[in-house]
This record gives structure tokens, C-alpha cells and sequence, in this order.
């Protein structure tokens, strides 16, 4: 987000609702929301506007300052990463439960800061509940009762948050690309989104499923810019059990769906599984360019030393990997693989000029007149099954780009055998270049005339 804005910054215990009052603010459905505890782990940004007022919202973890275990200290240093940049704080407390001993401990925290703090009171859906509201003022803040949920006094809380802030509107900017990060839950995802970010955006663990919100941030690379997003781990469904999980799958794939560029990311040091193909056949629908990228590529080649009897040169281990990789994901074969160690950095660097290039090609049109020439100029007859009527097409035409789409019109009664569409989507990318998009087509017979 842009660095210009003035930057709220929310923050509370856990499901107090400072997702919902993200969503409310920046008028999305960014954050999840549930009555689950703990959804919301990394920091989460977003922009909103008000009277004539731009500034970036960001929804942080729910905080417990003294809690040990990894991932919870976790959050706490991400949203003390967000409360150095913020401009306001905004405290979100439960008014229906009244002053908690751990939203005293979280306002003397930020009073601490420094920097000019709000008490958000939530969950006031009632002239009764507003009464509950004075008791907040011993936070040391600025008390506004609100129902994040309905609406209810927002108007009041986006008064009090932008009072001092500049005018000035969110500036129109070449869309950037997007680049989803995809993969099984603990295979490095998060490791390579901070490695490409070139700071710690997202809560790394060893523990599976750490990332359940999607992460996104903007980096740019010379004259471009990306918008990377680190989704949350696509389990199966049956291995789904928390609500919060399942929420989580969905908006991963939400995401994907909504992203120019995926990279699949495959753990070297378990190979390709059943898991991760039918992560990459969802990607492949959903219409994105594809980067195949094999991380922990350092562990996997100390495994392999330890385990073959003979040594064998870097070059041929990785064409042996490559091959049991094209071998389990071959509807992926317009795919380019990288090998590389998100945590070490190793060949991630690859991954900027292969993501523009498949970003080009999923944008690249040709014309009808350059895609007939090139029919009469292709030997299309060596795709046609042996006996089978052979196929004519007698005109194509591209109909659309992300992802480029075809029209055939064919002599064929039935549509064509996926046998020979791969056929004729190979003598595509062999001449126009469509490398890492997936190529679609649609058949059209020729009408006969009266």
C-alpha cells in the first residue's frame, strides 16, 4: 500500500471484531470472519476513504502480550511492526462485556506508542449497551461506541480516526500484477512470499497451517509491480475440520481465481503428492499462469546424497527430479520449474522475469488473420487418430486473453478428443509463445447451408 497515507492501525484481543470493522472500513470482504478465535494471525491492509480523506487500515492478530507459544508471539511482533508505522491506533474492545483485564494491558501498551489512540467500544446494537460505554474511558483513549457489524456509530469512529489527517484521495494506479502463492499447507509458502517481499510479512512455522488469512503486499521490481499473495494451505475438505480452516481453502481459492500468476510451491524433500496435483488441477482451471517452483532444493539434494549408493552431478539429480515431476503433473508440461530454497534464496531471484514473461503471454493476442495464415501453414493432420475422420479446421479465431482463448470451427460433428486439442495447443505454444498459460478452446461446427 501506498507508504503517502496515513496509516490505522487495528488492533484487540482476540474476536473482539476488528475484522469485521476492517471489512466495514475498507468496504470488503478482505478479512474472515467468524465467531472462531485467533482467525486473523498476519497483518492484513487495506484502504478506505472519508470525506475527502484517503488513508491504509490494517487489520492485525488478536493479541495476548503474554503468551508464550510461537504463534501468538508471533502475532504480537507483527502488529508491533504496524503499530511503529501507524499514524492512529484504534483499540477495539467488547462493550457488552465490559473492561477486560486484557484491553487495560493492551491500552497501556499502546499509550506507550505514543500515538494518538481511539477505543473502537464494539458490539453496542442497543441504546442499553451504550450505557456500558463510559466505563472505556479509563483506557486513556478517545471512546466511540460502534456495531461493527451494522454500522451502527462507524460514521462517528471515521469522524474521530481522520480528524487530523490531510485531505487527499487514493491515487489511480497501473494495476499490479498478481501473483498467487500456492501450495499444501508447510511447504514454504510464507518463507518465499517474505523472501520476495524482502521482509517478514508473514508469520513463518513449523507448525502446518500458520497462515490462514491470505497475505498480500505489493513489491516493486524495476518498472513493475507486484502484488504477491501468500494463501492460506489448500488441505482436502476431509482434513478441514475448524471452520476457520475451511473458510481459509475458500479464500485461497478465491484468490487464485482472481490472480494473473500462481506459483505452485512443491516441498523437495517429499516430492510431488496426490495433494499437490490436485492443487495444480484447480490452479490449471482456474485459468492463471502457472510456475512450478520446488523449494527446500538444498535439503532435497542433502537427501538424495545420503540415500544413493553412487554420486551423481547436481545436473543429473535435477533431471531426474524434473522428470518424476513432469511424470505426476503432466497436464502442467506448459509449466517452467524452478528449483530453489525460499529459505536460503537460492535461484528465487528467477522468479520476477518468469512471472512477467507468463504475465505477457496470458495478455498476448493474435490476430485471425495471423492464426489462418499459420493453419495453412501447419501440418495439423499428424493429431487425427488413425481411422478416424480426419480433422479439417477450417477457420480459428482467438475470442480472448487471460487466459488466451480459442474459437475452431472444425468439420467435425462431435468436439474434438482431448488427445488432439493437447496436439493443437502444443503447435500453438511452439509458435506464439504461451509459455506457462493454460490455452482453452471452444468448437464451433459448420453450419450447412439451406
Amino acid at each position: 500500500m501506498s507508504e503517502q497515507l496515513p496509516s490505522v492501525v487495528i488492533v484487540g484481543r482476540p474476536n473482539v471484531g476488528k475484522s469485521t470493522l476492517f471489512n466495514r472500513l475498507t468496504e470488503s470482504r478482505r478479512s474472515i470472519v467468524t465467531d472462531e478465535p485467533g482467525i486473523t494471525r498476519d497483518r492484513i491492509y487495506g484502504t478506505a476513504q472519508w470525506e475527502g480523506r484517503a488513508f491504509e487500515v490494517v487489520d492485525t492478530g488478536g493479541i495476548v502480550p503474554d503468551e508464550k507459544a510461537a504463534i501468538p508471539r508471533e502475532i504480537l511482533r507483527q502488529a508491533h511492526v504496524a503499530m511503529e508505522r501507524a499514524s492512529v491506533l484504534v483499540l477495539v474492545v467488547d462493550a457488552r462485556a465490559g473492561v477486560q483485564p486484557l484491553d487495560a494491558e493492551l491500552a497501556l501498551l499502546l499509550r506507550r506508542k505514543g500515538k494518538p489512540l481511539i477505543i473502537a467500544a464494539n458490539k453496542v446494537d442497543s441504546s442499553g449497551q451504550a450505557a456500558h460505554e463510559a466505563e472505556f474511558y479509563a483506557l486513556g483513549g478517545r471512546v466511540v461506541g460502534i456495531s461493527a457489524e451494522h454500522g451502527r456509530g462507524v460514521d462517528d469512529l471515521l469522524d474521530e480516526i481522520t480528524r487530523d489527517f490531510p485531505p487527499g484521495v487514493i491515487e489511480e494506479k497501473p494495476r499490479p500484477v498478481r501473483v498467487a502463492i500456492i501450495g499444501r499447507p508447510n511447504v514454504g509458502k510464507s518463507t518465499l512470499l517474505n523472501r520476495l517481499a524482502g521482509e517478514e510479512r508473514s508469520i513463518v512455522s513449523a507448525e502446518p497451517g500458520t497462515t490462514r488469512d491470505a497475505v498480500d503486499t505489493l513489491v516493486q521490481q524495476g518498472d513493475a509491480l507486484y502484488q504477491f499473495v501468500d494463501t492460506a494451505g489448500i488441505r482436502r475438505k476431509a482434513k478441514t475440520k475448524l471452520v476457520a480452516e475451511k473458510l481459509s481453502v475458500v479464500m485461497a481459492r478465491k484468490h487464485l481465481e482472481q490472480a494473473d500468476v500462481a506459483i505452485l510451491v512443491l516441498d523437495g524433500s517429499e516430492g510431488v503428492t496426490s495433494q499437490d496435483a490436485s492443487i495444480a488441477e484447480h490452479a490449471a482451471r482456474s485459468g492463471c499462469s502457472l510456475i512450478l517452483a520446488l523449494n527446500k532444493w538444498d535439503l532435497a539434494q542433502k537427501l538424495a546424497a545420503e540415500k544413493m549408493e553412487k554420486k551423481i552431478s547436481p545436473a543429473e539429480l535435477r533431471e531426474q527430479f524434473e522428470a518424476l515431476i513432469r511424470e505426476k503433473l503432466k497436464f502442467l508440461a506448459f509449466a517452467p520449474l524452478v528449483f530453489m530454497s525460499a529459505l536460503t534464496g537460492q535461484h528465487t531471484g528467477r522468479l520476477f522475469a518468469l512471472i512477467r514473461q507468463a504475465n505477457e503471454a496470458r495478455r498476448r493476442r493474435i490476430s485471425t488473420g495471423e492464426l489462418n495464415r499459420w493453419l495453412k501453414e501447419t501440418d495439423l493432420q499428424r493429431g487425427s487418430s488413425p481411422g478416424a475422420r480426419p480433422v479439417r479446421i477450417l477457420y480459428l479465431t482467438q475470442a480472448s486473453a487471460e487466459p488466451p482463448t480459442f474459437v475452431l470451427f472444425t468439420n467435425q460433428p462431435k468436439l474434438l478428443h482431448f488427445s488432439y486439442q493437447r496436439f493443437l495447443e502444443n503447435r500453438l505454444r511452439e509458435s506464439f509463445d504461451f509459455m506457462a498459460t493454460p490455452i482453452r478452446f471452444q468448437q464451433r461446427q459448420k453450419k450447412r447451408r439451406e
